[in-house]
């Protein structure tokens, strides 16, 4: 019998349409793609779970955190109910999160929960 993720993955949409984790991915290498693919969806079925593969980062705010070759992603959500909300990705260079991308995620993450049927 195949197991079932316990969180599906859904990209945060703008009013607009867009879906920047989405758009973020399809501009990476396939390999980076393939790895931080796999990082989230091994969220979806061992959810809740911590480091290494995701650590807090404030409120509602989560991080999947990517090892790739010579560089680091990250992809932070927000769950809601039984969905793993993907509010932000992008390629970490400084040792701590920037505060700026925390800041877009819990914008964003606001945004979805006051669309939310």
């Amino acid at each position: 019998m195949a197991t079932l993720p316990k969180l599906s993955a859904v990209f945060f949409r703008t009013g607009s349409g867009r879906e920047p984790v989405r758009d973020w991915l399809r501009s990476l290498p396939n390999e980076e793609r393939r790895e931080i693919g796999s990082d989230i969806a091994y969220v979806q079925y061992k959810w809740p779970l911590g480091k290494p593969r995701i650590d807090h980062i404030r409120g509602d705010v989560w991080e999947v955190r990517s090892r790739l070759v010579g560089r680091i992603a990250r992809v932070l959500f927000a769950v809601s109910h039984d969905e793993m909300v993907l509010l932000h990705g992008f390629i970490k260079k400084t040792p701590k999160t920037p505060g700026a991308d925390i800041a877009l995620a819990e914008r964003r993450w606001k945004e979805w929960k006051n669309a939310e049927r």
